[in-house]
């Protein structure tokens, strides 16, 4: 895994993906104004049965809930807004580090979108129930990066791995390796959380988690994962 990072740093601070770091920061940075001046909207309209007390207390409430809620759900958040630029991303790398791949399969682009959608809708729900816990450190910390390095690990896998295998040899190598790759997701959420070093982070996370996938690929043969199917242990 120390490997996959160290290449994916490489990869990331290379010439041809400034242009997706550009544009990622520049997204990252609509989203979340975006994000932000939604939750103060619907905060703003809010009133509790008239009593200006309540209602100062929600505004109150609003505005320390809002920029936690915004970072919550940045990590989500960059898995968006890689899946409009992932193609070219990775498609750089592989042709540096792993030619001869041949075509991607691919999954288009409504389903890459409609995926990250679930994501963060799926993070928005998580995150909201678990808010309560956030507030009792430390372990406020273990389940943030826990439950989000889980949700970010599984759809970045899902994002790289899905363009070169099916969606049942997909499963099955997550189930194979899920602990390594939400470890994968942990360590992205960290970075996420660093400033100056989160500017960076959606495109190196997309690299980091090739080359991860590439390491999996080679550790099981595809021989074996054709057995699993005839078996029954992969369903499409």
């Amino acid at each position: 895994m120390l490997t996959a990072l160290r290449l994916a740093l490489e990869d990331t601070l290379a010439p041809e993906q400034r242009r997706a770091i550009g544009l990622s920061l520049a997204l990252a940075a609509l989203l979340l104004v975006l994000l932000w001046a939604g939750i103060d909207l619907a905060l703003a309209d809010s009133r509790v049965a008239g009593i200006w007390w309540l209602d100062m207390l929600v505004d109150l409430a609003g505005e320390v809930a809002t920029p936690l809620l915004v970072w919550l759900l940045f990590p989500a958040m960059t898995v968006l807004i890689l899946g409009f630029f992932l193609d070219g991303i990775v498609a750089a790398v592989e042709n540096r580090r792993y030619p001869g791949l041949g075509p991607i399969r691919g999954r288009g682009a409504v389903g890459g979108l409609a995926a990250t959608l679930r994501l963060l809708g799926l993070a928005l729900l998580l995150n909201l129930v678990a808010l309560p816990l956030y507030l009792i450190p430390p372990i406020n910390l273990f389940i943030y990066y826990l439950l989000n390095g889980y949700l970010v690990g599984r759809e970045y896998f899902e994002l790289i791995a899905l363009r070169r295998v099916d969606r049942g040899m997909a499963r099955a190598m997550w189930r194979r390796d899920r602990v390594r790759l939400i470890l994968a997701g942990v360590i992205v959420v960290f970075l996420l959380s660093l400033p100056l070093v989160n500017l960076i982070t959606p495109v190196m996370a997309a690299i980091f988690m090739l080359h991860l996938f590439e390491g999996l690929r080679r550790d099981e043969p595809a021989e074996t994962f054709a057995v699993w199917r005839r078996i029954g242990l992969i369903k499409d």
